[in-house]
């Protein structure tokens, strides 16, 4: 396998994923997965003799893309156990505050109804979230899964 085709398959690779996640609404670990092959992919291409390039490329897009999808899994992780605590135990107009330690986001969220709905227990929160230095507000509404989490719907 020469160098060209191996970096063509690692950009085939990395285009997949773009494409597959829809980029406007994936979560933080697509991302980290993206972040990570393409890292992983611009190490790899830099090691090794100059024939074995390519392949190495490839399998440093591939070990990006799965190192960076688990750290990123783990903060949507951490973020979405604030977001149930919040709606579990919070009384509604009452806000919690929380800083992402990995990302160093910061979010507040304020439950502002609850009500239940054939058979569900639902909670409208409004979340405010400083990402990236700007600040975006979300409106949304969860319901409760029998598990005890809760699954934001809108």
């Amino acid at each position: 396998m020469n160098q060209r085709t191996c970096v063509r398959g690692a950009v085939l690779l990395l285009a997949l994923i773009f494409g597959g996640m829809g980029c406007a609404n994936s979560n933080k670990a697509e991302q980290g997965a993206v972040i990570g092959g393409l890292g992983g992919a611009a190490i790899g291409g830099q090691l090794g003799p100059d024939d074995d390039r390519g392949k190495n490329a490839l399998i440093g897009a591939g070990i990006g893309i799965v190192l960076g999808y688990l750290i990123g899994n783990e903060w949507d992780k951490s973020d979405q156990r604030k977001l149930d605590d919040t709606l579990e135990y919070n009384r509604t107009g009452r806000s919690s505050d929380w800083v992402n330690p990995d990302t160093g986001s910061s979010y507040t969220a304020t439950p502002t109804r609850t009500y239940r709905r054939n058979g569900r227990d639902y909670r409208d929160v409004e979340i405010d979230g400083y990402v990236d230095g700007k600040r975006e507000t979300v409106h949304a509404t969860a319901y409760r899964r029998p598990d005890g989490t809760w699954q934001l719907v809108q």
